[in-house]
């Protein structure tokens, strides 16, 4: 059985987990660097992207994280998050998404004057532009940042409170996972929950299920980020199946953080087999120098998918977005529907 390239790409996706400081194009990098005075490593698209974009692994989720203070020294004007994220929409578009989420932390853009609210004023002009212009759907998660203070995770917390049903979709705790416990940012999620706000974390990525666990139970996250070491305890395990808290997984960034040893040992499968909503997602598309195409395709070729399992994994994707329910239903309608046409992928794989 061969599903392509080309028939992944035209499929109607979701993604869910994808970070905008983590996904610039390279040449843009390039022209806001000189635009801004930013000193860069290199000053051509080639030798840039070896900088940037990885191929292989590194020792560990942090140095992984380092790269983000290049991407992140452009990013500190509107025009260049309006920019940013109008580009990753297309991006996106093009690769077949029809509904993304967006996650940056606005307080890592506050460096050269811009407020908080101005980022996401910027953002949500970008992202608003490329619907119009596209017809992707878009929403924004701020991100509260693990390894910098409750208090910072509070005021991102009351940004996103503002603007509430105004682009802002769910709010996120990223950043390096151990010896930064989430349970230290119990204030910021438990206004995020009083005010009806959708919640997402980082979890199980570089830290165990006890990880997971306070995410769900001290800060009432709605889906998990990554969650691969969830597999080491069942009875959480359980409870995650029961409540459809959906996984955010994102194979390539796993290898390449160590998060996985192999692929062949990511416990997507497995999770999958044991009815657990999973998702697919990039994480980064530059810095993990992978696209959703790319993603889907590494979980075919690995887990031998059928395209059932792909159908089913596509779905879970809209089934867990951060929409209103009724928004979500008329949106998963829409796919179910494209996916059952004529043209159903299921009736163009060559067997």
């Amino acid at each position: 059985m061969k599903i392509t390239r080309d028939i992944l790409q035209s499929l109607p996706k979701a993604e869910l987990h994808c970070h905008l400081d983590g996904s610039l194009r390279v040449p843009t990098i390039l022209d806001l660097a000189e635009k801004q005075k930013v000193k860069l490593p290199a000053n051509n698209v080639e030798d840039l992207t070896g900088f940037l974009a990885l191929n292989g692994r590194v020792k560990n989720l942090e140095e992984y994280l380092e790269r983000f203070a290049l991407t992140l020294s452009v990013l500190q004007t509107p025009d260049s998050l309006s920019r940013t994220a109008y580009e990753l929409a297309e991006d996106c578009w093009h690769d077949g998404v029809r509904y993304v989420e967006v996650r940056y932390s606005p307080i890592l853009h506050t460096q050269e004057g811009m407020t908080s609210s101005e980022s996401v004023d910027a953002v949500k002009k970008g992202l608003e532009q490329a619907e119009s212009d596209l017809g992707i759907k878009t929403g924004i998660i701020i991100c509260g940042i693990r390894n910098i203070s409750p208090e910072v995770s509070l005021t991102l917390a009351d940004l996103a409170v503002q603007y509430k049903n105004r682009g802002v979709v769910g709010y996120d705790l990223a950043g390096a996972e151990e010896n930064f416990p989430a349970k230290h940012h119990q204030e910021a999620f438990a206004l995020i929950l009083k005010k009806n706000i959708n919640a997402t974390l980082h979890a199980g990525e570089a830290y165990g299920p006890e990880s997971i666990h306070q995410a769900i139970h001290a800060c009432g996250a709605h889906r998990i980020g990554h969650g691969t070491r969830l597999k080491e305890n069942t009875d959480l395990m359980a409870f995650v199946n029961d409540h459809r808290i959906a996984l955010e997984m994102c194979l390539t960034s796993n290898i390449q953080t160590r998060s996985i040893s192999s692929l062949e040992k990511h416990p997507f499968k497995y999770y999958f087999d044991q009815n657990l909503r999973v998702t697919l997602n990039t994480d980064n598309r530059l810095i993990s120098n992978t696209t959703l195409t790319d993603e889907y395709l590494l979980a075919i070729n690995t887990f031998n998918l059928s395209p059932q399992c792909i159908r089913t994994i596509v779905i879970n994707g809209f089934k867990s977005a951060f929409l209103p329910h009724n928004e979500r239903r008329e949106l998963i309608k829409a796919v179910v529907d494209e996916l059952e046409s004529d043209f159903a992928f299921e009736k163009r794989v060559i067997v």
